[in-house]
């Protein structure tokens, strides 16, 4: 996959599990200060503005792991005024609105990950739409939603960036959503409506790529709600009008 970017930076993966990777553009001036299997951490400065510290986290999933990884975290910032922003895969459930089926609710997971936040002085930047940011993707009956990633940040990161908000995407190609994190806020711009066009249904593409999303095929009865499917069609019928239709 060709991501556009200038600068690179990996963390290989243990086996086939973790795994981490960072890239960036030149107007971003980045440098990596520590890393180890579960975060990255840099300092960063965007078009020559005022440096601040940003670390990039794929928290444990085994719970025998994750107390000594927020106390590790937490022991990179000596001090408590830093500009400091967190974001990734926390693995952790912080409260039992985060989580829609599945097991009960890990108190200890939650408390270690709390004394964190507390010890370090951090907040969770405002996110906007969605709660869940990831699923098994099974049916309805069986499906377990949970709140596992998010960004933190210090309160001196927060008068850098007042504006800050966290966008939830629409999952494509994993069980986890994409999280983006804008640092000045939403901006409001003119705002492109997807129309079906009826000459559509003349193409045979079109037809090939709904009932590609669409058919319950036992590859796809799992693959998520109406909401994803829907979604995933109107991407793929957005992009073959783009490229094929208009250019004729």
């Amino acid at each position: 996959m060709r991501m556009k970017m200038d600068n690179g930076f990996y963390v290989d993966p243990v086996g086939t599990a973790r795994g981490l990777a960072l890239w960036w553009s030149n107007d971003v001036k980045m440098s990596i200060l520590a890393y180890e299997k579960n975060f990255i951490d840099t300092v960063i400065s965007i078009n020559g503005e005022d440096e601040w510290f940003g670390t990039f986290i794929y928290a444990p999933s085994y719970d025998v792991e994750k107390q000594g990884f927020w106390e590790r975290l937490g022991s990179l910032r000596d001090d408590v005024n830093a500009k400091w922003c967190i974001m990734g895969d926390t693995n952790t459930v912080a409260s039992p609105n985060e989580k829609d089926g599945g097991s009960t609710f890990d108190h200890n997971n939650a408390k270690w990950f709390h004394d964190f936040m507390e010890k370090s002085y951090l907040m969770e930047i405002q996110s906007k739409g969605g709660t869940y940011t990831w699923s098994n993707q099974r049916s309805e009956e069986n499906v377990i939603r949970e709140k596992l990633d998010r960004v933190l940040s210090s309160v001196e990161w927060n008068f850098l960036f007042p504006k800050a908000i966290a966008v939830i995407e629409i999952p494509i190609a994993s069980d986890h959503t994409p999280i983006i994190l804008l640092n000045n806020g939403l901006k409001k711009k003119a705002r492109t409506e997807f129309k079906f066009e009826s000459r559509w249904t003349l193409e045979e593409e079109c037809l090939n790529i709904v009932q590609e999303e669409w058919a319950p095929t036992e590859q796809r009865n799992h693959r998520g709600t109406f909401r994803v499917k829907l979604r995933r069609t109107k991407v793929k019928l957005w992009k073959w009008n783009r490229e094929n239709v208009r250019k004729g």
